[in-house]
């Protein structure tokens, strides 16, 4: 029996706050991410699923704390997904048909190291 792991994507994009979707786009996306996300877990492989907000603060060391998101290299996290795999390169294989690749954003795939509290 094949051992699985457990592995986090993690969505990035670089967001355009001047550009508003139609909601005829928006429709499009969603579709598409029900679709790649559906076929995931008709495999039992996804685990769970979010899509961030555009409202954030940062909490820095000292406890100062700011109303903004965390942005690098022009990218923001918008979401992340945990699928159940038998290794990183099956994750991977998963992430392969994101929608956020076509927006010529970026999955992270990382292995999930669980913590024993």
């Amino acid at each position: 029996m094949e051992t699985l792991n457990d592995f986090m994507m993690v969505f990035r994009f670089e967001p355009d706050f001047d550009y508003q979707p139609t909601q005829e786009e928006q429709n499009v996306q969603q579709q598409k991410w029900g679709a790649w996300i559906g076929g995931i877990a008709a495999q039992a492989k996804l685990v769970s699923t979010n899509q961030l907000g555009f409202e954030g603060k940062q909490l820095r060391a000292g406890q100062s704390a700011t109303d903004d998101l965390y942005i690098s290299d022009n990218k923001i996290v918008g979401g992340n997904m945990i699928v159940r795999a038998g290794s990183i390169d099956e994750a991977t294989e998963l992430a392969k048909g994101c929608p956020i690749l076509d927006m010529g954003g970026i999955v992270e795939v990382r292995n999930i190291i669980p913590m024993n509290v």
